[in-house]
């Protein structure tokens, strides 16, 4: 293992090793507001997207295709979708697997950093070498205009005593991770008008903590999320951001913003084998689906047989699982929340579905999206008959006829009543 080969770490070997993200963390314990992730998103390269989510089984499975396929690959990390720390058995229980079948390979993982303190010492002795914090304020006040929410343990924390706890933590984890011998890098997003003057910042702290390399990334549109219409800031900003920070503590000026299933090296477009290989084993069964956590999925429907109702007019949800046979079948009805509880309400409907691995609606409103998607809920806005959308889901078949239309001919949204448009 040559600690020196990790592309992002070493600006000199970008163009010679490659790296390859395992998506086996969906769920996220912070909203930021700069952020929306599309899991199926195959045309945008920025963090938080991917093709497909892996178990860990599943992670190996396609580490030994894509190994065979990309000969220069020097790392293997986890960067989502979600955070590695919400997701903590999957994370590490991938990273033991890895490191047991390819001792060599260089093992990175991306966080938030609010849950990472406590998995310090474990990473240490699975020999991860590298871990990248995204951290966007070293002040409160600027934290907390940048995340909606922050999910500490059980407790859900907004504006300005999620941020003070967010960044506590994310300063101990730091801290634990040097003490352990692990190279840090720390992932600071450029927000125009919110913290492009605070970089200069961070840098300082940073380098008080030792961390080895900083990330000064230029923010990028998002369609849906909070700050969607915030402008990438100029490259003269850029360049102006990066100086400053430069004075206290080295730059990364080479970032491409990888996605969660990255593959190849850096800026390279994955090859069309590589993503039928995740679609193909992300839909794959392994030892440990029968005893999943999550097994199964939740419907949206006005009478049991269409799926024809918009979530926040849902007031229970069918559940649907399959019997020892693989037949499809209810298994469950469950009460929504009551309304009136804001974001509250779709934090407790993600607990309420903590079995289901995904939510079938017809129509659903960006918030409860966003709440549940961070929880590790797909949510599918979908039309058609219960039972063959199910099925598909379960088996991974195409599911692209199902996808919702967006309006109907008289403008609004189908009501599912199955009355026509008069």
């Amino acid at each position: 293992m040559n600690l020196e080969n990790h592309p992002c770490f070493n600006d000199k070997v970008r163009h010679l090793y490659g790296r390859v993200h395992l998506p086996v963390a969906p769920r996220c314990n912070v909203q930021c507001n700069f952020c929306n992730r599309k899991y199926n998103c195959v045309n945008e390269s920025r963090p938080g997207v991917t093709s497909g989510i892996l178990s860990a089984e599943q992670a190996i499975d396609y580490l030994d295709q894509v190994l065979e396929i990309k000969k220069n690959i020097s790392v293997v990390g986890i960067a989502g979708p979600g955070d590695a720390f919400a997701n903590p058995d999957e994370s590490l229980e991938t990273l033991r697997l890895v490191r047991n079948k390819y001792p060599d390979m260089i093992l990175c993982v991306a966080t938030n950093g609010l849950n990472l303190e406590p998995y310090a010492e474990q990473l240490a002795k699975v020999k991860v070498s590298h871990v990248s914090v995204t951290i966007n304020a070293v002040d409160p006040a600027i934290t907390e205009k940048i995340y909606s929410w922050v999910r500490d343990g059980k407790r859900v924390l907004r504006a300005a005593q999620g941020a003070k706890i967010l960044l506590e933590k994310q300063i101990r984890g730091i801290r634990a991770l040097k003490k352990n011998g692990v190279s840090v890098k720390i992932n600071s997003i450029i927000l125009p008008g919110i913290n492009d003057h605070h970089m200069d910042n961070i840098a300082a702290k940073m380098a008080e903590l030792k961390v080895d390399i900083l990330n000064c990334i230029p923010y990028y549109p998002n369609e849906g999320a909070n700050f969607k219409d915030m402008k990438e800031p100029p490259a003269e900003m850029v360049a102006k951001v990066r100086k400053a920070a430069g004075k206290h503590i080295r730059q990364m000026h080479h970032c491409t913003r990888c996605r969660a299933d990255a593959v190849g090296l850096l800026g390279e477009i994955p090859e069309a084998r590589i993503m039928e290989a995740l679609k193909s084993c992300s839909s794959r069964k392994t030892k440990k689906d029968e005893n999943s956590d999550r097994p199964y999925v939740a419907v949206a429907t006005l009478e049991g047989v269409l799926i024809n109702q918009h979530l926040g007019e849902a007031y229970r949800l069918q559940i649907y699982g399959r019997n020892v046979n693989g037949k499809i079948r209810m298994v469950d009805d469950r009460l929504t929340p009551e309304p009136g509880a804001g974001d509250n309400r779709w934090i407790e409907l993600a607990e309420t579905l903590k079995d289901c691995r995904a939510l079938m609606v017809s129509g659903i409103g960006q918030n409860p999206g966003k709440t549940l998607a961070g929880s590790g809920i797909e949510v599918l806005e979908i039309e058609g008959l219960i039972k063959d959308a199910v099925e598909r889901f379960f088996t991974g078949e195409n599911m692209g006829h199902l996808i919702k239309r967006e309006l109907t001919k008289c403008k609004a949204a189908c009501s599912g009543t199955g009355a026509g448009c008069g």
